[in-house]
């Protein structure tokens, strides 16, 4: 929820950055780099895609394992991982305990799926558990925490999408921090850099479910409920202009940015969530339009 360098929203527009960049991503190079930065070799974002310095980090594994510098991840370049690297995903039913390559690609997968666990880091413990189970009552299936071969199964299904278009919650809007990885962990909505006390607008009309403070980063937070499960989210306010229990409608003023709990600067943090699974928002938004 940090607020990053920002990007003017036209200029994202006319280099076409604005197109949800996940498809490229793999959940296996995700778990690689998760397996490099665990050796120390890699320090770029945990984003499933083999860039240069994916690639580096490979060939830097090869040369202290003493082995033929050729960038491709083989069976040897993968015992140079250790333990780490042991078990594919699916060779075995993932729980609380479990350790390794398959778990990093699961963190991965249930991420993309808008149910993120915190760091990438490869270890089943208890956030991954949440975000599993979560995902399991998500997709109706027995909510035991055990990733075996049907929740593994759903993972393959496309990540759920948002029913009905929004309306940017910012005049003017600038782009930020998106959907998708960032560092070593998931970012589960969008930020929207702008000055202390700029209007936040509601995206759609619907029902005031939260209005107040929340712990976990989101300092004021505003939820309004819009039906079907889907729920727009405006963190880091300032100050709350709307009360729990009244129905507003698109474009009601429901606070003014800040930067309150986890920021560094001012800006609206913008989640979407359906059903409780975080939904990339850029993917309902008008292109080239404010409020």
């Amino acid at each position: 929820m940090r607020a990053r360098a920002l990007l003017a929203l036209p200029l994202i527009l006319a280099a076409g950055a604005i197109t949800p960049h996940a498809t490229a991503a793999d959940a296996g190079v995700a778990a690689l780099q998760v397996g490099l930065h665990s050796h120390g070799l890699y320090e770029g974002p945990i984003d499933g895609i083999t860039g240069p310095g994916t690639a580096n980090a490979i060939r830097l594994l090869q040369k202290r394992a003493h082995l033929s510098v050729d960038g491709v991840v083989g069976p040897q370049t993968r015992r140079a991982l250790g333990r780490f690297a042991k078990h594919r995903l699916g060779s075995r039913k993932l729980l609380v305990g479990n350790k390794g390559w398959d778990v990093a690609s699961l963190q991965f997968q249930l991420a993309e799926h808008g149910f993120p666990s915190g760091s990438f880091d490869g270890i089943f413990g208890p956030r991954i558990d949440v975000a599993l189970r979560r995902f399991q009552d998500w997709t109706g299936l027995k909510t035991d925490g055990v990733a075996g071969p049907a929740t593994l199964g759903a993972l393959t299904a496309p990540p759920p999408t948002i029913p009905l278009p929004l309306a940017w919650p910012l005049t003017a809007p600038v782009l930020g921090d998106r959907f998708g990885p960032r560092g070593n962990r998931w970012h589960s909505g969008i930020d929207l850099p702008a000055d202390s006390g700029t209007p936040v607008y509601s995206a759609r009309s619907g029902q005031v479910v939260w209005a107040g403070w929340r712990d976990g980063g989101w300092g004021f937070l505003v939820i309004v409920a819009h039906g079907r499960g889907e729920r727009s989210m405006y963190a880091h306010l300032s100050r709350i202009d709307v009360r729990v229990g009244v129905w507003i409608g698109r474009g009601v003023r429901v606070g003014l940015v800040g930067a309150s709990g986890d920021a560094t600067g001012p800006h609206l943090h913008f989640e979407v969530r359906v059903r409780n699974a975080s939904v990339d928002p850029l993917r309902a938004l008008p292109l080239g339009e404010g409020h």
